[in-house]
């Protein structure tokens, strides 16, 4: 049945992008690899967050285990019921990775916190966010990755390829929960028997 193998393939596609999402979220947690960092609270702050651990990590393999195991299902009433189930887990999981794309969009916006040598010496801050007053964001200037953060090493680089991975990766889940959404509520309206081939037998 096509809504079915729908469920299927949306939970088995949602697993790798789950694990991918956490895995760069543990490493925006440890700059360098290094846990001091973490530890002495000089770390972004969308990346303490940890959307990308409890949203597009574990939340998101909740819906996806409980998609694989739906496409299983069997019997009318069961199936509708199973249905009305992934509606609401497609639900959780598209609030939950959408959370997690907007964090890494305003943290690849913001740019990192790191130690930086201002106008009272060095400080930890974040600065390279937006300002009207001074520059348009580092996103634009390259020229502000290697001058600016003298800790973290090459933390700007760091930063800007985890949050984007992060970022791009939870924006597809929350699509295909987002489809999916569409797909539980074809399933409950229109059964377990949708997609089926029916052959009628030739009369001779």
């Amino acid at each position: 049945m096509c809504v079915s193998r729908c469920l299927r393939c949306v939970g088995v596609s949602l697993v790798p992008m789950a694990i991918i999402c956490m895995l760069s979220n543990i490493l925006l947690l440890l700059p360098e690899l290094k846990l001091h960092f973490l530890l002495e609270g000089h770390v972004t702050r969308e990346a303490t967050w940890a959307t990308g651990l409890w949203g597009s990590g574990i939340l998101v393999l909740l819906g996806a285990r409980a998609f694989i195991q739906s496409s299983r299902t069997r019997g009318c009433c069961a199936f509708r019921s199973q249905m009305l189930c992934q509606s609401l887990y497609s639900c959780i999981g598209l609030l939950a990775a959408s959370s997690c794309t907007l964090v890494s969009a305003t943290g690849l916006s913001q740019g990192p916190l790191c130690l930086y040598n201002s106008s009272s010496g060095l400080t930890w801050g974040v600065p390279l966010q937006p300002l009207p007053d001074r520059h348009s964001g580092y996103l634009y200037n390259h020229t502000l990755w290697s001058g600016v953060c003298m800790a973290p090493h090459s933390v700007v680089q760091w930063n800007v390829v985890l949050f984007s991975i992060m970022g791009i990766t939870s924006a597809l889940q929350a699509l295909l929960c987002g489809l999916n959404i569409l797909n539980s509520g074809l399933g409950l309206i229109l059964g377990q028997g949708f997609g089926h081939n029916k052959v009628a037998p030739v009369s001779v």
